[in-house]
């Protein structure tokens, strides 16, 4: 059974940073890349990045410049780090590991307030 846990969500102010961090665990059938996605209240979840088993990386453009994705292969672990963010950036994240089957964890909440 595969798992999948985000955390490292919190408050922070707005220009702050924030670092997400995605653990899969469990035997993924075949790993094809990992995905972030983020719903804010009252909004459709979004996608905002993705890393392929290859380590491309794309990013939506709301995000582009200020937020990386990257993958500790050893550890079966996925990062977002966000950097000078903003209110709008306040939702849920999810991250979705692409193995066969999407696998989607629980989501962690960031909140960008001052």
């Amino acid at each position: 059974q595969v798992r999948v846990v985000e955390s490292g969500g919190g408050l922070v102010q707005p220009g702050g940073s924030l670092r997400l961090s995605c653990a899969a665990s469990g035997s993924i059938p075949t790993f094809n890349g990992m995905s972030w996605y983020r719903q804010a209240p009252g909004k459709q979840r979004e996608w905002v990045a993705f890393i392929t088993s290859a380590g491309t990386t794309n990013y939506a453009d709301s995000v582009k410049g200020r937020f990386a994705i990257s993958r500790d292969s050893a550890k079966n672990t996925f990062y977002l780090q966000m950097n000078s963010l903003k209110p709008e950036d306040t939702a849920v994240y999810y991250c979705k590991v692409n193995g066969g089957n999407d696998y989607w964890g629980q989501g962690t909440q960031v909140t960008v307030s001052s």
